[in-house]
């Protein structure tokens, strides 16, 4: 990427990593744009590579002359916190900065679970889904042309849920995950604001992507957050702008000095997400289309993801380029999470 005066993504308002992006880029108060539209048709009209795959949000960039597209948030935000050195969102010690890398990734890759799943599982959702996503794209839609999106739409995400794992066997894993997940968060935000102190960091951006349609678009897992967690649902309107906020240094909180609720989130990583990630990468290394697994105590099958084995590599690198004393006070506070099991120091 390259400074640009104006930042341009491609999105669409119900993508949780679009309002991932979009927050990220108020609080770090840089000029942006965003044109909520189906990006393959975007890019294909004004004759630009399509980057593969094609992911929301996608951002624009010029390079030589010609306008390039490129996707993937995770390392957007190193760019941009490379290139905009004002507000940054990683923390700058190297053992925080894993830490709120493994929420990040969690949010990305596990709680993103939890969104599709309930938008596509419960029929009530599902029919809320099909009814609203299609005037997102285009409130002029002819009703006529509106059913028959609401209809498509709805049939093709509902024949999808096995992409993610959700079926009649793991709905209840996925629920009971979720409810846990809301009381850690619940908890941890009752000692501070934000994931790792009074200031923001890409995972906090990752879990509000997320929430906002689990608390903000979906109707069972709204109704679930506003049992367990009133504070998630008040942090979600919180994140959406922070542009306000004025960070400083010492609001990032040393990692030895993090209340012990951040353990609890750590906790969820491990009890699920964790056999998850070593699953798909077995199955990724003997060649196998998909995997089966024990995720908390129930049989979990889903095809194998490339891109989920990238994420376990890159988790791996990143902790082993930790110096030895950054990796013992990573150790220590993910001792006894279940998190261990994914982490190899050589």
């Amino acid at each position: 990427m390259v400074v640009q005066d104006r930042i341009h993504l491609l999105g669409n308002t119900p993508s949780p990593y679009t309002q991932k992006m979009v927050s990220l880029l108020r609080y770090r108060r840089l000029p942006y744009k965003v044109t909520w539209t189906d990006v393959r048709q975007y890019l294909e009209a004004n004759g630009i590579e399509a980057p593969r795959p094609v992911l929301l949000p996608t951002f624009l960039y010029e390079e030589d002359g010609d306008t390039k597209a490129r996707c993937d948030s995770t390392p957007i935000i190193a760019d941009l916190d490379a290139l905009y050195p004002e507000r940054k969102v990683l923390p700058s010690d190297p053992a925080l900065a894993f830490i709120d890398f493994l929420l990040e990734d969690f949010a990305d890759e596990w709680v993103t679970k939890y969104m599709f799943h309930y938008r596509w599982y419960p029929e009530a959702d599902a029919d809320n889904a099909g009814s609203i996503l299609p005037v997102g794209m285009d409130v002029t839609l002819a009703d006529k042309d509106w059913q028959h999106f609401k209809a498509f739409f709805t049939e093709r995400q509902v024949s999808r849920l096995y992409v993610v794992g959700s079926n009649d066997t793991t709905a209840p894993v996925i629920d009971a995950s979720y409810r846990r997940f809301l009381s850690a968060m619940e908890t941890h935000l009752s000692q501070q604001p934000f994931m790792l102190g009074r200031r923001p960091g890409s995972s906090d951006f990752g879990l509000f992507g997320q929430l906002t349609q689990l608390v903000g678009f979906d109707p069972t897992p709204r109704a679930i957050a506003h049992e367990i967690s009133p504070r998630t649902v008040a942090w979600v309107d919180l994140v959406r702008d922070l542009s306000g906020l004025e960070p400083t240094d010492s609001d990032w909180i040393a990692l030895e000095e993090q209340p012990d609720s951040l353990k609890g989130l750590l906790a969820e990583i491990g009890r699920v997400y964790v056999p998850a990630q070593l699953a798909n990468a077995k199955a990724l290394a003997a060649g196998e289309k998909s995997w089966d697994a024990e995720i908390d105590g129930q049989p979990w099958t889903q095809p194998a993801f490339p891109y989920q084995g990238k994420c376990l590599r890159w988790t791996n690198e990143r902790y082993q380029a930790l110096s030895t004393a950054d990796r013992e006070r990573v150790d220590a506070v993910l001792a006894g999470t279940g998190v261990e099991a994914m982490l190899s120091a050589d």
